[in-house]
């Protein structure tokens, strides 16, 4: 290497880092600014420490005017292009940058969908963020919809709660009363009737404190293989008494085969689910009619357990309703309909669906409610018994 490239590479250098520390200085200045000013000051940096040590090196060559002249207007539209090309990159991110901080704000405060990025010119990966955060939104959106929707059953639990032992202390006051003052000439029957209350008082509390455990998820309980079938028949035993008194039949449908229809689960839970829904359906089906259990396997395998009653349907915009805690339905609408929409519970208290939702659930399985002729039909379908080696 000669001594004039020498000359020339030590020149360079220094422009470069003369230029560069002046650049680094006006960085810093800017630093708080926004991120388009940022942009094209690091864009500018390099682009006048190549303009200044080009100039000097042709300076220092002694080229003629002419060609320095050409030289000097190359690397000034260069730099021009340059400049232009990291404004428009500048504004770019700085807008996508704004969006997402716009988001972002409205993230915790509007549930409105804003939609996904529209302007093509932003960076992918800005587009892909300001995406998840369009995403995130959806979720809280619909996070929020279900809390409402808990909210409103709760206070229509504490409503009709407030109404189902309201009435039964009022009239456990008025026996009192009236035992107290010796009016009741048939105080046994008195006694019997306020056990009779008592009871039913007793039942509701129970199935509070049932949905209390179901909805804190505790740790399972033993389980062991459970036959549906078996089940079934249980519950229609113990529910024909019930369903004689009310005029309605109570029949077991299940394969021609040995299988036991095996899940895997808590037989107290399942059972009282079960005896739910069949309560539910003796309750709502008129006198004359049939509720229908129905056990069989599914082609993957999971066990289906349906009940099958003749409340004369439920409308469709109260199906997806039926599993909420302390939901009735109006019992403004006719009277088939009102009952199939009014729950349900053991007690009557508005938790039976409830607590036979939570036990399915906690099983791993799945409960559903359709319209069939005549009635509706309540399935629940059960991963069956899975056996280790």
């Amino acid at each position: 290497m000669n001594r004039d490239q020498v000359t020339i590479l030590a020149m360079t250098a220094l422009w470069t880092l003369l230029v560069g520390a002046i650049g680094a200085v006006v960085l810093w200045r800017v630093r708080r600014r926004s991120l388009r000013i940022t942009m094209i000051v690091v864009s500018l940096a390099p682009l006048a420490a190549a303009l200044a040590a080009v100039g000097q090196s042709v300076r220092a060559m002694f080229i003629s005017a002419h060609d320095s002249l050409v030289v000097l207007w190359t690397l000034t539209f260069s730099g021009l292009l340059g400049l232009a090309m990291s404004v428009m990159l500048a504004h770019w991110i700085s807008a996508g940058s704004r969006d997402v901080g716009r988001r972002l704000r409205d993230l915790g405060t509007s549930y409105e969908a804003v939609g996904a990025v529209t302007n093509g010119n932003v960076p992918a990966e800005l587009a892909e963020l300001t995406n998840e955060l369009e995403t995130t939104r959806a979720r809280l959106a619909a996070s929020r919809e279900r809390e409402r929707a808990l909210e409103a059953s709760r206070r229509e639990l504490v409503a009709f709660m407030s109404h189902d032992l309201r009435t039964p202390l009022a009239g456990l006051r008025a026996l009192s009363e009236g035992l107290e003052d010796g009016v009741i000439e048939d105080a046994p029957g008195a006694l019997r009737q306020m056990r009779t209350t008592v009871d039913r008082m007793t039942g509701l509390v129970d199935d509070l404190f049932e949905l209390s455990r179901l909805s804190a998820a505790p740790p399972p309980r033993r389980r062991s293989a459970v036959s549906l079938r078996e089940l079934a028949e249980d519950v229609a035993g113990e529910t024909s008494e019930h369903a004689r008194s009310k005029g309605v039949t109570v029949a077991v449908s299940a394969p021609d085969d040995d299988d036991r229809l095996a899940v895997h689960g808590d037989a107290d839970e399942l059972t009282r689910a079960v005896s739910n829904l069949v309560g539910n359906a003796i309750r709502h089906t008129a006198p004359g009619g049939t509720v229908k259990l129905a056990v069989d396997r599914e082609d993957d395998g999971r066990v289906r357990l349906a009940v099958t009653d003749g409340c004369g349907g439920i409308p469709d915009d109260d199906l997806e309703r039926v599993f909420d805690i302390g939901w009735r339905g109006d019992e403004q609408r006719t009277p088939a309909a009102a009952s199939a929409g009014t729950d349900l519970g053991s007690s009557g208290g508005g938790l039976g669906l409830a607590i036979a939702r939570g036990v399915v659930e906690s099983h791993e399985g799945t409960i559903e409610v359709s319209n069939v002729p005549g009635g509706c039909a309540f399935s629940i379908d059960l991963p069956q018994v899975t056996t280790t080696p």
